[in-house]
């Protein structure tokens, strides 16, 4: 593409853009103008982070409390379950200890996978969880965590908190589950999982039986794959006992501290059900509309030093732990074209599907994919051809 083509396109999206409204849905679950007390922001500054904690510390009136907090990690996957820890640390240190939240592992206070309806239902006050373990409740809830073939990291965080993502997200969990969610981690790009055998092509999907939650989970039973959705903590064992034959988690460094390199021998990239999955704090809209205001301001920007917190560890870790991987006689490999692309027809072939039964995922998905148009557009002008250098220097 060439600067005018470029700049054409830039000023056709730039149209575009003015005359997009906010989402409009007609259904029962018709989503309400967003409360100014959770109005996405963008990303609080240092300095509104030192007035607000120098403004809790300091203000007597302000009342002590303390919550549980159920996730959908085992405590032994630091970086993930870490990524609940540094919110409820952050929370604490900027309220000099008032507002104590304490995360709990998977299933001490709920099921890994049933997170969001212990906070919908009032039963815990918060939540740390991937949102696309609830599709089945609905497929609104994939754009909170990510869609296959969709954005990266950099690009979710810059469709919600810059985009108009975060406040179509807040204002139809509010409705449709009486929830608030903030984004609160992200693991980057995940690998494609670990596999039995070698896949080569789609007829090497068919009948095999795989772990994947999300809409990835429904895009490969499009491809002839018998889909499960395990908890984190029980991957290992359904793996090596031969219950599956496949399993994707996150990346190297969480997947080494499950063992599943012990339990599969070929380790799949890239995995792009997930190129930029959010995690998120999901609060109860009642405990949420209880908190003095100053609270709620310090929750998103806790929420926000998770999300950008939780990359950069990952980011930091996953090499050395590929290394140990392969050193260890993981066999690396890579999806081919044939199952990429048959992988894409069908994950737009879904969001099809979803946009005619669904105007809420019409209605956010359509402003969603131009925002992943137009920013793709930009990414490949300037940050692939640098990318595309590294790669040829670096011969890898």
């Amino acid at each position: 593409m060439n600067r005018r083509e470029f700049l054409g396109l830039a000023t056709k999206s730039a149209a575009g853009a003015a005359t997009m409204g906010l989402v409009s849905c007609g259904s029962e679950d018709e989503v309400t103008n967003t409360p100014a007390s959770v109005a996405a922001t963008t990303a609080p500054s240092v300095a509104d982070e030192t007035t607000l904690t120098e403004a809790a510390q300091t203000d007597a009136a302000l009342p002590n409390i303390e919550w549980q907090m159920a996730t959908s990690w085992p405590v032994a996957l630091d970086t993930i379950f870490g990524g609940a820890e540094v919110f409820a640390q952050r929370v604490a240190a900027m309220t000099g200890g008032k507002f104590v939240i304490t995360p709990r592992a998977a299933g001490e206070l709920a099921p890994g996978l049933e997170v969001l309806n212990v906070v919908e239902q009032g039963a815990v006050p918060a939540g740390h969880t991937a949102s696309y373990y609830y599709v089945g409740k609905s497929p609104v809830t994939a754009f909170g965590t990510a869609l296959p073939f969709g954005l990266t990291a950099r690009q979710q965080n810059a469709w919600l908190y810059e985009g108009g993502g975060l406040e179509l997200l807040q204002q139809y969990y509010r409705s449709r589950f009486n929830v608030v969610q903030l984004p609160a981690g992200n693991t980057g790009a995940q690998m494609g999982g670990w596999f039995n055998k070698e896949i080569e092509t789609t007829a090497d999907l068919q009948g095999l039986k795989m772990r994947i939650p999300g809409l990835g989970g429904q895009v490969m039973n499009k491809l002839g794959v018998t889909v499960q959705v395990v908890a984190g903590g029980e991957i290992f064992q359904a793996l090596q006992t031969g219950a599956i034959d496949a399993a994707e988690w996150v990346g190297p460094y969480d997947d080494e501290k499950l063992g599943l390199q012990d339990a599969a021998n070929f380790y799949y990239s890239p995995g792009w059900w997930e190129p930029g999955p959010t995690l998120e704090v999901q609060i109860g809209v009642p405990e949420w509309d209880k908190l003095p205001e100053i609270y709620q301001e310090i929750l998103q920007t806790a929420a926000h030093q998770a999300n950008t917190q939780m990359l950069a560890r990952y980011d930091a870790r996953n090499k050395e732990a590929l290394e140990r991987l392969i050193q260890g006689g993981t066999q690396l490999r890579s999806f081919s074209q044939e199952i990429l692309e048959a992988a894409e027809q069908a994950s737009f072939a879904l969001y099809d599907e979803f946009s005619q039964a669904d105007s809420d995922f019409k209605s956010i998905f359509e402003q969603w994919k131009k925002f992943r148009d137009d920013i793709q557009i930009w990414h490949s002008v300037n940050e692939t051809d640098y990318m595309k250098y590294i790669e040829a220097q670096t011969g890898q």
